[in-house]
């Protein structure tokens, strides 16, 4: 499948390390506001959304990651950026995982945020992208802010929700369920041994799509990496707690 001309947003100085951010299924590159400011002029910031979502196009499905992944190398190639660290949450530490095991000479550093190596059933998936090509995203934005945030988030700041509900609304139906067909596929396990760059992979303690026992078998097969699970956090952690997540990107990304 040919690569696709990713949408994307840099910010950041000139001559900073180069950071790429890959958001969850649903998003789009504005999930990552809350780590703009907290990065600074520490980080060249290239945000991008996956195909079928945000601004990007939309092609039709069914996607892999490794078409997601290589969709990816040819934004790389596009910004004339031979090497740079990686951040992925969700979908985008899935294509972040095919990245640094198939294409090692461009991933310097690799964050992995409540993320899965294989997330069965297969039929679960497939399911999901049935009901939005035939329902669109509508009757399915409150179940995955259901996963995106913890009950207490939820219920203690209800006015943060809103952008969320309406980015995943506004979500194309097509590009969403070929996202789904692309998880429904995915087994990177046996992969997980060839990452070679120098990997932080965080979880959330409260994450009902990806539990912390995800994060620790990936952690277990990347040779040296670091586990880190981050209290009070469900899905969409670096949202839910900024702060904490975007110190430990920073620590982990910038020498």
């Amino acid at each position: 499948m040919t690569a696709t001309t990713l949408f994307q947003r840099t910010t950041g100085p000139l001559g900073a390390p180069f950071l790429l951010l890959g958001g969850s299924l649903g998003s789009n590159l504005d999930m990552w506001r809350p780590q703009l400011t907290r990065f600074g002029d520490r980080l060249r910031v290239v945000r991008f959304d996956h195909r079928g979502h945000g601004g990007s196009p939309v092609p039709p499905g069914p996607y892999r990651i490794e078409d997601l992944g290589r969709d990816v190398l040819a934004l790389l190639d596009r910004l004339g950026i031979e090497r740079a660290s990686y951040c992925g949450l969700s979908l985008g530490g899935m294509v972040g995982m095919w990245l640094a095991a198939n294409a090692p000479e461009r991933i310097e550093r690799l964050v992995l945020i409540c993320t899965s190596a294989h997330l069965p059933p297969a039929e679960g998936w497939l399911d999901r992208a049935q009901q939005v090509r035939a329902g669109g995203m509508q009757p399915v934005a409150d179940a995955v802010l259901g996963r995106w945030f913890t009950p207490r988030y939820r219920a203690a700041l209800p006015h943060k929700l809103n952008p969320y509900r309406a980015m995943i609304a506004a979500c194309p139906a097509e590009g969403y369920a070929a996202g789904c067909e692309a998880i429904a596929g995915m087994d990177l396990r046996e992969d997980l041994p060839r990452i070679q760059a120098p990997t932080l992979v965080i979880a959330g303690a409260d994450d009902p799509a990806t539990p912390p026992e995800h994060g620790e078998l990936i952690h277990r097969r990347i040779p040296d990496s670091r586990l880190v699970v981050v209290p009070n956090a469900a899905h969409l952690a670096n949202a839910e707690q900024p702060e904490t997540i975007s110190q430990l990107i920073a620590d982990h990304v910038i020498d």
